[in-house]
């Protein structure tokens, strides 16, 4: 009887009740999971984590649709996109029952419009984009707002996401429009002023903005504030601005594609990435607010006091998180497109 007691604590605190070997397919973006985190789940189930990385939704929606589905267990879509590959009936739906640590996440930040219900996605990390600079070389004063970024100084030392949703949120925030515009008039309004910006720019970087930085490739860009939070630890003239028309939010969560064939194991890994402590260590190491409150509070108070990491009530108010539009991302797709080629 002791012995079964003992068992089921382990089971309990791990939270780790489908060991038994085997593997599980994992599709992520880049840096994104600590080594030590992948190692320890192989160690406390058995389970084999086989990883491999994207560097944007488009990269990572395009390979999963060739594949109809197949080939990984587990990937990590962010919020626009999971309804994209729920519509195109490429998700598997999630067992709660094999999901006890689904409990930790704050409900505030579930059952939104792109997974009602999270039926098919549980939140991961969540954060936002916003503009760091090098004080050395620029004013962080003339950043407050997304204009900061047609200054002088960023003539060719600008940094922009290799993302559309992302850079097209630039312009939408300075027009006043939303993140989640579908008028085609305003959409190639905001073309036309993104035009104006293409030629600052130095490189177009989602893989790992920070690296251009870090290196004094650029001297300010608009950057994910995870991103923004590790280089500002390494390079003390780094400051990080939330711009006063808003920031651009988003929400990573675990999904589970149809064609996955180790259905149990991809719910051990997403119910062992739920666990506070595990949580806790994604978000130090990556600068990410995690959405689980129990994980917050095992963070260094540095850490958890940042309004880097964790945006201001005033800056979540003015803000607004990317969603769905529809079939309006054929449109931003043919204009990303043509930036890119202006460049």
């Amino acid at each position: 009887m002791r012995q079964c007691i003992l068992s089921l604590l382990l089971v309990l605190l791990t939270g780790s009740a489908f060991a038994g070997g085997g593997e599980v397919y994992v599709y992520n973006w880049t840096e994104y999971i600590p080594d030590q985190v992948l190692s320890r789940f192989t160690k406390e189930t058995g389970i084999k984590v086989v990883y491999t990385t994207y560097e944007s939704n488009e990269a990572m929606y395009a390979k999963v649709k060739l594949l109809g589905g197949e080939g990984y267990d587990v990937v990590v879509p962010s919020t626009y996109f999971v309804n994209r590959m729920r519509n195109d009936g490429l998700l598997a739906p999630l067992d709660r029952s094999l999901l006890p640590n689904f409990s930790n996440v704050n409900p505030a930040i579930l059952d939104k419009s792109y997974d009602p219900g999270n039926q098919y996605s549980v939140p991961y990390l969540w954060g936002g984009t916003g503009i760091l600079v090098n004080a050395d070389a620029v004013d962080p004063e003339k950043v407050s707002s997304w204009k900061g970024l047609w200054d002088e100084a960023l003539k060719g030392r600008l940094l922009l996401q290799n993302d559309l949703r992302e850079v097209f949120g630039i312009g939408l925030l300075l027009k006043g429009y939303s993140l989640n515009e579908t008028d085609s008039e305003k959409i190639k309004e905001v073309y036309e002023l993104l035009r104006t910006l293409v030629p600052s720019v130095r490189v177009f970087n989602s893989d790992s903005p920070k690296l251009a930085f870090l290196g004094e490739e650029v001297s300010g860009g608009m950057i994910w504030n995870g991103e923004a939070y590790v280089a500002m630890q390494e390079i003390d003239s780094l400051q990080f601005v939330w711009p006063q028309e808003g920031g651009i939010f988003w929400m990573d969560n675990f999904v589970i594609p149809k064609g996955a064939r180790n259905i149990e194991n991809a719910h051990a890994f997403i119910n062992f990435m739920l666990r506070p402590d595990i949580s806790a260590m994604c978000c130090e190491e990556y600068g990410y607010p995690t959405p689980i409150p129990a994980a917050q509070e095992l963070l260094p108070e540095e850490l958890r006091n940042s309004s880097v990491v964790f945006p201001p009530k005033e800056v979540m108010e003015r803000s607004e998180f990317q969603d769905d539009v529809g079939d309006a991302i054929l449109l931003y797709e043919e204009y990303w497109q043509k930036l890119k080629v202006s460049k």
